[in-house]
């Protein structure tokens, strides 16, 4: 019996940028016939620059993984078919996360945060995300990257000009708990059961989520008879969707979907 693929991709954005990250992406995949859905989180639907102005953000700091994962659940579940779930960094945690609960018809995971129980002993990934865990700070106050930290973690490798434009474009306020949370049960994953097609993109320029954190992730889903991918692009960084030659992950993502 033939099946027809799904057409509706929901993006899920990641911690610390806007939705905005998603524009050109959308573009991209609506010209390939896909009917598209970029939902920002909650109490981020407004310019980064905006939220910025607000920070700190009371509502923004009592953000916590379970409500975030529920929230992208009840997108989902109201789509009239089974979407195709990208999501990048937290937002690909996400993705594993709902694919858990049978939510999506595949799901791609783009330099993922990595589920409970995984880590790396890389020093990039614990000198970029440190600062974002807040210790001994206020928790009722959001956590905003600077523009050093922002340079470190997400845009390295890139010119300063970009990395500039790119920070006052997307950066927001994040909280401290969510970002913890990836350490406790709201991030714990069954990689035994069965699930929809995953696919794990990493880069070998991440800071922040270094490709072999990746591939650990992607080592754990043991499950025999579901297709589990992983493919690793030289030179990407953590922006990986706003840094030049984002199009041949948006491509790679195309060819996979048709294959499956």
């Amino acid at each position: 019996m033939k099946t027809t693929k799904p057409k509706t991709i929901v993006f899920i954005t990641g911690a610390f940028v806007s939705s905005d990250c998603w524009n050109e992406w959308k573009l991209y995949f609506e010209q390939q016939g896909y009917h598209i859905l970029v939902p920002a989180w909650p109490y981020k639907d407004a310019p980064a620059c905006t939220l910025r102005q607000r920070h700190p953000d009371a509502d923004v700091a009592g953000q916590r993984l379970t409500n975030l994962t529920a929230y992208f659940a009840a997108i989902v579940e109201k789509l009239p078919e089974a979407p195709v779930l990208i999501g990048h960094s937290m937002g690909g945690l996400i993705v594993q996360l709902l694919i858990q609960k049978g939510l999506a018809a595949a799901g791609i995971a783009i330099h993922s945060l990595q589920p409970k129980g995984i880590f790396t002993f890389k020093l990039s990934f614990y000198k970029a995300g440190w600062a974002a865990l807040g210790f001994f700070t206020d928790t009722r106050k959001s956590y905003l990257m600077s523009f050093t930290q922002w340079q470190y973690a997400f845009t390295n490798g890139m010119s300063f000009e970009v990395q500039k434009e790119a920070y006052y474009n997307l950066l927001v306020p994040e909280s401290k708990l969510l970002v913890r949370d990836a350490t406790t049960d709201a991030a714990k994953v069954d990689f035994d059961r069965p699930h929809a097609p995953l696919l794990f993109l990493s880069g070998s320029a991440d800071h922040f989520i270094p490709a072999s954190l990746n591939y650990a992730n992607y080592k754990k889903y043991t499950h025999q008879q579901s297709v589990t991918e992983y493919k690793e692009f030289a030179g990407r960084n953590h922006f990986v969707l706003g840094q030049p030659g984002w199009q041949e992950h948006a491509e790679y993502i195309l060819n996979w979907l048709s294959k499956i």
